[in-house]
């Protein structure tokens, strides 16, 4: 029987090696968003040429969508099983300046921009910065 991993991989066109559903597994395990280097952390017995190569074919395949929050390192997350990366489909993303976590605000829809005539939008990069729910605590108001 196929675990959910390998459906998953299979639905978005992945061939689902061992590898492959090893690094899906861990990437729908965490909890923010991720970095290469932080899988590379997390999965120190896979090479990272591999992990790389892996992270370029799940975002070209759309199982994954990359944020550039601003830090110098590209973050990813899992996209949701009916996403198609469309600017449709775009959402807000918060980092934290305290903990450097980025995440995924799914529920908060890109408002919606009138460009000047002859304008064509290709992608929307959203980040809203600040403390997250965890580091808010400690942090006077």
């Amino acid at each position: 029987m196929d675990s959910i991993y390998e459906k998953r991989l299979i639905e978005r066109g992945i061939k689902p090696t061992a590898v492959r559903i090893l690094i899906f597994k861990v990437m729908l395990e965490q909890n923010k968003a991720f970095s290469l280097y932080g899988l590379e952390e997390i999965l120190d017995t896979v090479d990272k040429s591999t992990l790389s190569r892996t992270i370029n074919l799940f975002h070209s395949k759309l199982l994954i969508h990359s944020i550039d929050d601003g830090s110098g390192s590209m973050k990813y997350s899992v996209c949701n099983k009916d996403c198609s990366c469309s600017i449709n489909d775009l959402h807000v993303h918060f980092a934290c300046v305290k903990c450097q976590g980025t995440f995924c605000l799914e529920s908060i829809s890109i408002p919606k921009v009138q460009l000047p005539q002859n304008f064509v939008l290709q992608g929307v990069n959203f980040v809203l910065k600040g403390f997250c729910d965890k580091c808010s605590i400690n942090f006077d108001i």
